[in-house]
């Protein structure tokens, strides 16, 4: 071992934010000698950081007695010095597990790029995992209405797709899990028809293992369903009981009689495959909860989504939110998984000076997204080239890599347009206007969003 692998004793971190950076710092200082102790399928590292912001390692229970355990107590204690207050102390900087899976314990993980068998751990107090994205499904289209920030109009837009896609004779299944902010119901829903039980007490009563009592009583078709059908299954059901009380367990995950849990986002998912296929939709929308939460993780990293409606207004805290979701799939390695699912949807577009901001609006998704989710290639003029169906471009058959031009419309960060207008600002009303309206009146307030979901279930289905 060389010498600098006992010397490398740079300041501490003072913060938090610096954990990380000073990890990787660490890494690539001893990178050659890292990838040659992990060479081995069976060989691994975990950088474990806790609920408190403290980190040490974690390897496997045969290094403990090994010839190697002096080089790794080295490395450890190099990689503490870096880390001030965010260290364990001397004698608890390394633990020994038996394998990678009993050390994980269902926490955030992710591979760090460039390395053999290195992985960060983050123990989080929450069970929100925006670091692992799960494979689209391939059955039934799942699409995700989504907004950093609450009164955006994404519940109306999702009810007013809905309605639209019946039109058309879609079958929709509709997902109420603004959990903590239920009301999508009563926009497709006269409260004759509410369901007796929703979501969060299929949430409760499958702890118990008594989910299957309440499963036949929990969706609802809406009297809005024309040609088509809208099944919508609410967040509670019509008589709400102890929802506060429910609404503080639905987090929960299942331990199960082998001792494994299941976390609450695998239950969730589990029963939307079981609605899926007693109702057998075409297309299922689901209303997330807005902000970084556990729904919104769930709904948009767990589930399969196909495609994942990001909603915004123009201003700096929609950007700095969507900014700061998007750094943190790059930091986990992740970010070309997702964003070929997201689209900028732009919410209720004011009736003045309407294209001068879409025009600022798409500015900055534009500036958002090449800091953060295109390639770093020169971005492509429209009609230069060509675009395969992946989103991917081509350009001379010399290099590629996936961005756009700003005024593609093409594009993920060029927006959808909702328009803003009066008969449409509140859910309260929405299900009796929605029951008297034509379709042009509603394709002129959401047609750019009507037409982009339209477009995307048609695109899966099999000819």
């Amino acid at each position: 071992m060389k010498k600098k692998l006992f010397d490398l004793f740079p300041e501490p971190i003072p913060t938090f934010d610096l954990i990380l950076p000073a990890v990787r710092d660490w890494l690539q200082a001893y990178r050659g000698s890292l990838n040659d102790f992990l060479s081995n399928e069976d060989d691994w590292l975990l950088v474990n950081r806790d609920l408190n912001g403290r980190v040490r390692l974690i390897l496997p229970e045969r290094i403990k007695e090994s010839e190697q355990r002096m080089l790794w107590d080295h490395l450890a204690s190099n990689l503490m010095q870096r880390l001030g207050k965010h260290a364990y102390p001397k004698n608890a900087e390394i633990l020994f597990e038996t394998n990678r899976k009993q050390a994980l314990q269902g926490a955030t993980s992710y591979l760090v790029d460039g390395f053999i068998n290195v992985w960060v751990v983050d123990r989080l107090a929450t069970e929100a995992n925006w670091a692992r994205i799960a494979p689209e499904t391939e059955g039934v289209p799942r699409i995700v209405f989504f907004s950093i920030k609450g009164g955006v109009g994404r519940s109306t837009a999702l009810a007013a797709t809905a309605w639209s896609l019946a039109q058309k004779g879609k079958r929709v299944l509709v997902l109420d899990l603004d959990l903590e902010s239920p009301g999508l119901s009563s926009a497709l829903l006269p409260p004759e028809r509410q369901p007796m039980y929703g979501i969060t007490d299929w949430l409760i009563e499958d702890l118990v293992d008594n989910g299957n009592v309440i499963f036949e009583s929990m969706a609802a078709t809406s009297n809005l369903s024309h040609d088509g059908e809208i099944h919508i299954v609410p967040a509670h059901g019509a008589d709400h009981g102890e929802y506060i009380a429910k609404l503080g367990r639905v987090w929960m995950p299942k331990l199960q009689v082998d001792g494994t849990r299941e976390a609450w986002s695998s239950r969730l998912d589990r029963l939307l495959r079981d609605l899926e296929k007693r109702i057998q939709p075409d297309v299922v929308l689901i209303d997330s909860r807005s902000g970084i939460d556990e729904i919104a993780s769930a709904c948009i990293t767990e589930l399969g989504a196909n495609l994942i409606l990001l909603f915004a207004l123009e201003g700096e805290q929609t950007w700095n939110g969507y900014r700061m979701l998007f750094e943190q799939w790059l930091r986990a390695g992740i970010a070309q998984q997702i964003r070929e699912r997201l689209q900028v949807v732009g919410a209720i577009v004011p009736e003045l000076d309407r294209a001068e901001y879409l025009a600022g609006l798409r500015e900055h998704s534009y500036e958002v997204f090449v800091d953060t989710l295109y390639d770093e290639i020169a971005p492509i003029k429209i009609g230069e080239v060509g675009r395969r169906l992946d989103g991917t471009w081509w350009v001379g058959g010399l290099s590629e890599g996936w961005n756009f031009d700003e005024a593609d419309e093409a594009a993920p960060h060029h927006p959808w347009a909702v328009n803003w207008h009066r008969s449409f600002a509140g859910l309260l009303s929405l299900q009796g206007r929605l029951a008297a309206i034509d379709t042009q009146e509603v394709k002129s307030v959401f047609g750019a969003l009507i037409d982009g979901v339209s477009n995307a279930v048609d695109g899966r289905e099999t000819p």
